[in-house]
């Protein structure tokens, strides 16, 4: 409400997102970072002449916050949030400030993995066919930023279980939940039951108007949902009726995909997802096939960065979980040459020594720490090597690699041990990838 102390903890893209809406809104804004903030966010607070601090969460205007935005990083047993939370002053996700402020409906799309993929695939569909519609949330623009843009009819949102932790009215028309399988569960006290529930949120104020599109068979969503008072009209997908690169039914119609760029039958599963949202809201199925072959996969998720000496490159950075490899090694179809490794999250490699067995010629870690990976695969993988950095790692695997073979760097952990974030593990993949080419230099 206007006039209002709004507190927001977290300098990043929804912080800061947040802040120039609220400002924008009549608040009163201040932002408190226990890190330094980023040099384009601080420029824009500056620039705004909105008070913030950084290095700690220090000022006493802290506690005169009538209100308070978290950012999804701060976990919500933070001092600082069990405080205001004691004091009955709210606290939301920047996604639940900001979805107060637009006109247009809502598909919000969650899920432990795939849900980049379709965030922009079901983009592209809407696009492709000339809707009005825009694509934000826990990727590319933050809601509150698309908030403060022109108004559009259909917002496309990709939602992390932290961003819906906080919600209170947030309502999407339609919603997908793709899976849920263990990960970041140091934030849910090593508790799946909670994960899931977190991930159900999204359901939370839809009505029986609101459609819910979810995965068939899974167990923790279906204990949740035991729980969970959903009020949508429920949509469940099992496994996908077609063939990877050739033909996918969905809802009684055969849609082509020989010209269609994703692979693996989890994409078909993320497709039949990404089609039945759409047909929710609309589109024809001639639409949807007429988008389907100018789609183009998102960076860092199964991106094909190039060939050399026909050896195919892939870059799956984003793959930082042991559930996201899983899929990435199922949808190979040529011996791997595989690069993973990075900071452990606890991983349980288990579930990937049978894929690893079956195609995988070699594994080469990369990271300050590799031991668990390295035992994990000792006797599976006939060749494991270790490396320290990207450019380590990428020419000892084009040594490896022969013609026919696939170079896939699909870590299963995250990037924070020689990287920023899994987009600059990437990029550095990338560059290690075209200095190959650059410098020529010899492989097998």
């Amino acid at each position: 409400m206007a006039g209002q102390n709004m507190v927001i903890l977290g300098g990043g893209e929804s912080g800061v997102a947040a802040a120039l809406l609220a400002q924008a809104k009549g608040y009163e804004v201040f932002v408190s970072d226990e890190r330094q903030i980023g040099a384009v966010f601080k420029e824009e607070l500056l620039r705004a002449d909105i008070a913030f601090e950084e290095g700690g969460h220090f000022s006493p205007v802290l506690q005169e916050a009538d209100v308070v935005i978290k950012s999804p990083g701060i976990p919500g047993d933070h001092p600082l949030v069990t405080n205001y939370r004691s004091r009955n002053i709210p606290v939301w996700s920047e996604i639940e400030f900001a979805s107060r402020f637009i006109d247009g409906q809502i598909l919000a799309i969650t899920g432990t993995n795939g849900k980049t993929t379709t965030t922009h695939l079901v983009h592209h569909l809407f696009e492709h066919a000339g809707r009005s519609v825009a694509c934000g949330g826990n990727i590319g623009n933050a809601l509150a930023r698309l908030a403060m843009q022109p108004p559009v009819d259909w917002y496309i949102l990709e939602l992390s279980s932290f961003q819906l932790d906080d919600i209170d009215q947030f309502h999407p028309r339609i919603a997908i939940i793709l899976n849920v399988t263990p990960d970041h569960l140091d934030r849910y006290e090593n508790n799946m039951a909670r994960y899931a529930r977190a991930k159900l949120q999204i359901s939370l104020n839809q009505t029986a108007q609101d459609t819910l599109i979810l995965q068939q068979g899974n167990a923790y969503l279906q204990d949740g949902l035991k729980e969970a008072p959903i009020r949508a009209m429920i949509t469940e997908v099992g496994h996908p009726e077609g063939e990877a690169g050739d033909w996918l039914l969905v809802d009684g119609h055969r849609y082509d995909l020989s010209s269609f760029v994703l692979r693996g039958t989890h994409n078909l599963y993320n497709t039949t997802c990404a089609i039945l949202a759409a047909r929710k809201a609309g589109l024809t199925p001639q639409e949807i096939q007429a988008a389907l072959p100018s789609f183009k996969p998102v960076s860092h998720r199964m991106e094909p960065i190039g060939s050399r000496q026909g050896v195919d490159y892939i870059n799956d950075s984003k793959a930082t979980n042991v559930d996201a490899v899983w899929y990435a090694l199922q949808a190979m179809n040529q011996p791997v040459v595989w690069i993973a490794g990075g900071k452990d999250k606890g991983n349980d490699y288990t579930a990937l020594i049978e894929l690893a067995r079956e195609k995988v010629k070699a594994l080469v870690c990369l990271g300050l720490e590799t031991s668990k990976l390295e035992q994990a695969f000792d006797g599976i993988i006939p060749t494991i090597l270790v490396t320290r950095s990207m450019p380590q790692a990428v020419q000892a695997a084009c040594r490896i690699a022969e013609a026919g073979d696939c170079v896939l760097l699909s870590p299963a952990c995250a990037s924070f041990d020689l990287f920023r974030n899994y987009e600059h593990r990437g990029q550095c993949f990338r560059e290690a990838f075209h200095e190959l080419e650059t410098e020529n230099l010899p492989c097998h």
